[in-house]
């Protein structure tokens, strides 16, 4: 995929995934930023940030939680950015890494 369709892309998933954090945040205790292309989720209790970000010349998303990066690719079947290694989605590696953060289970 081009520069131009994986920024869309990109811009597309973190902003959906935006509005979902959003909706949870007030339920479960967490903060959402959304500035300069990047999310953040932050935690006072535990105290713990997660960053999610694209980076434009490998045409991934990257997510900084636990102190692991995850690197997630497009994939065309799941018409979504998935991560290799556990084939997790996006959301759904997003709603693992809060739902071990907070200790209870979280859907977005």
């Amino acid at each position: 995929m081009d520069e131009q369709d994986f920024k869309k892309r990109a811009d597309d998933a973190l902003t959906a995934l935006h509005r979902a954090l959003i909706g949870a945040a007030d339920d479960f205790g967490f903060d959402v930023d959304f500035n300069s292309g990047a999310l953040g989720v932050e935690f006072e209790d535990p105290p713990a940030k997660f960053v999610i970000s694209p980076n434009t010349p490998v045409r991934q998303i990257w997510v900084s939680a636990h102190a692991k990066s995850y690197k997630l690719d497009w994939d065309i079947v799941e018409n979504t950015f998935v991560h290799v290694g556990s084939g997790a989605t996006l959301k759904d590696l997003i709603e693992k890494a809060i739902s071990r953060q907070l200790h209870e289970e979280v859907s977005l």
